[in-house]
């Protein structure tokens, strides 16, 4: 079935001479005709049409929503990371009250701009375990995607060291024993990197594995498939600037490719089609405010985020039919999945009043240090503005002896596994207040409760209604008590004995009820949604799409982005999207490989009849 659907593919329009550029509306489109069409230029979605048009015979289009990159000086500093979110650079959009969270709402800022959440993240580095990929095989049935084949740490061009190009700290300090060079690529297109600006809690932090092995044994590579301990930060900055989809993938190197085009500002509605034997080919794209039509002869390749893909579907009639039904939606693909099993990860804070007067724990109030700041950023691309946050990272599994686990069950993927996200950061100052604030950031990686994306009544082309779902299951609740407690161990280490002055919040002898409504009051998320189109065996009778990612039960459509996540990674989901986009544009192009060599011995059979 699969090489039958892959020589349709080759079957479609040819066609050549389109000279590649960037543009800037749909009007601007010479042709409306493409072999792959990409929906999203976000994280995904770059990565996809860079390696597809790498065949010259391929004419791919990315679509992007919002505009490019290209000149927006906070998508390029690190430290500026969340300044774009809640702009016009971003969808902008709200959770509704979570019964989990006092009925409180949240911002829920997504990218809307090339790069998407690439380009204002706070670009952290980190892979997860080897037992998260495994455990994507194992409910896959497909072995593609276990850690041995889509991580590599041999000399072998696997996917992650494709992908990675690891290079020097912008201060271009000794890095022996900051990292494992084994487990990462250095001649990749994505820059990632360790803290190039120390802070004033660095010294400190590195003496808390030895004074408290137990807790926190000291990590050397978080990206090594077993994240357990305490280790330096990563992440995908180059040369003091962000790394992102978009300057990694869609740089002019590449969109000066005359295959490769990139239509900006401009909205996709919904994927459309015709029934081929009664299977669902959907090769259409419909635009928001236009009567154009798009058509990709092979695929069209759907990169909208965990939010935005669900939302798309289910307007093409791709979803549960009885909820289409309710919004005079006809049902194209009844596949229930759709917009379900939303998995993100909850943070708060634990905070400290500490003992600090160095002059780079006012930069957040003080306008001359920021403005020194951002000149040296300028002029060198050095300084406190080259790193996103914390320098360190710490990791925590909760113990199989466990009352919460014995309780409730394990969520992890497996023993190499954390449950827990501990980042300490430095101290900062508050214009109003005296003194300055440190602390911990700490975060449940692995969490049981899952959220859904639906559509708008009111506006089903409009915002989504996104339910996070935090902690409607006990066990995250109770594993982020358990994260509070730990992170009050780590600053016990007797290293923060001069340097602790007292516990803000919460309170220092909370109880676990005290506790319990301090989360549910101050939690926000990390904006790791993932899960809501996942991928499934091919016989399954849930998820959205097959191990290859192409949409169940349809032709021409593959989903490539985090929402075909069937678990979330216990780290930070950046890295995965990578990789993943990596092994789909693997996947796309050995389809068309195989149709190749059949159109080949198709020809060489007709030219053998024809002697007859």
């Amino acid at each position: 079935m699969k090489n039958i659907y892959c020589v349709f593919l080759l079957l479609g329009a040819f066609f050549a001479g389109i000279s590649a550029t960037v543009f800037q509306n749909i009007g601007q489109l010479s042709t409306t005709s493409f072999d792959f069409i990409v929906v999203g230029g976000g994280t995904a979605g770059p990565v996809v049409a860079n390696r597809l048009s790498e065949n010259p015979n391929f004419h791919v289009l990315v679509i992007e929503a919002g505009p490019t990159n290209e000149g927006v000086l906070n998508a390029m500093i690190p430290s500026f990371s969340v300044q774009l979110q809640q702009t016009t650079f971003d969808w902008n959009y709200t959770t509704v009250p979570g019964i989990g969270l006092n009925n409180r709402t949240l911002a829920y800022p997504r990218g809307r701009i090339l790069g998407g959440c690439s380009s204002h993240n706070a670009m952290f580095y980190t892979r997860g375990s080897m037992d998260d990929y495994d455990r994507w095989a194992n409910i896959t049935g497909d072995d593609g995607w276990n850690w041995k084949n889509i991580l590599p740490y041999i000399l072998k061009a696997r996917l992650f060291i494709y992908n990675e190009k690891w290079t020097p700290p912008s201060d271009e300090h000794n890095t022996t024993g900051e990292f494992n060079p084994v487990v990462h690529g250095f001649n990749g297109l994505m820059f990632t990197s360790l803290p190039g600006s120390p802070q004033t809690i660095d010294n400190m932090i590195l003496e808390v594995p030895d004074q408290l092995p137990d807790q926190f044994p000291f990590l050397l590579d978080m990206n090594a498939g077993k994240p357990l301990g305490l280790g330096w930060f990563q992440g995908t900055i180059g040369n003091g600037t962000r790394s992102s989809a978009a300057t990694a993938y869609l740089s002019t190197a590449f969109t000066n490719r005359p295959n490769l085009h990139v239509l900006l500002n401009t909205k996709v509605k919904r994927i459309s089609g015709s029934k081929i034997h009664g299977i669902p080919a959907l090769n259409n794209v419909e635009i928001d405010g236009s009567q154009l039509t798009l058509t990709a002869e092979k695929e069209v390749i759907l990169s909208a985020g965990p939010i935005n893909t669900p939302q798309i579907l289910m307007n093409s009639g791709i979803g549960d039919r009885n909820v289409l039904a309710k919004l005079q939606i006809p049902t194209v693909l009844h596949l229930p999945s759709v917009g379900q099993n939303l998995t993100d990860q909850p943070i708060t804070t634990v905070l400290y009043s500490v003992n600090s007067n160095k002059p780079l724990d006012n930069l957040d109030t003080n306008a001359t240090l920021q403005a020194q700041a951002l000149a040296q950023w300028e002029f060198n691309r050095t300084g406190p503005l080259v790193d996103p946050g914390p320098n360190f990272i710490a990791w925590s599994r909760l113990s199989s002896n466990s009352a919460i686990i014995k309780e409730f069950g394990d969520p992890s993927a497996g023993q190499n596994t954390p449950h827990l996200e501990l980042a300490p950061f430095s101290a900062f100052s508050i214009a109003s207040q005296p003194g300055h604030t440190g602390g911990m950031a700490i975060a449940v990686v692995t969490p049981k409760s899952r959220g859904s994306v639906t559509l708008n009544s009111t506006d089903p082309f409009g915002k989504p209604i996104i339910d996070l779902g935090f902690f409607t299951d006990e066990f995250d609740i109770r594993a982020m008590i358990e994260a509070i407690k730990l992170s009050q161990v780590f600053y016990q280490a007797p290293v923060w004995k001069d340097y602790i002055i007292s516990q803000v919040a919460p309170a220092v002898n909370a109880t676990d009820a005290e506790l319990e409504q301090y989360i549910r009051s101050t939690s926000a998320t990390t904006l790791h949604g993932v899960g809501t189109a996942a991928m499934s065996a091919p016989d399954a009778d849930y998820g959205v799409v097959n191990p290859n990612l192409l949409v169940k039960g349809a032709s021409g459509l593959r989903i490539v982005d985090a929402s075909i996540m069937p678990f979330i990674n216990s780290g930070h989901p950046q890295a995965p999207v990578y990789a993943i986009a990596e092994r789909a544009s693997d996947l796309i192009k050995s389809c068309n490989l195989h149709i190749d060599m059949t159109i080949i011995k198709i020809q060489a059979l007709a030219a053998a009849f024809s002697n007859f």
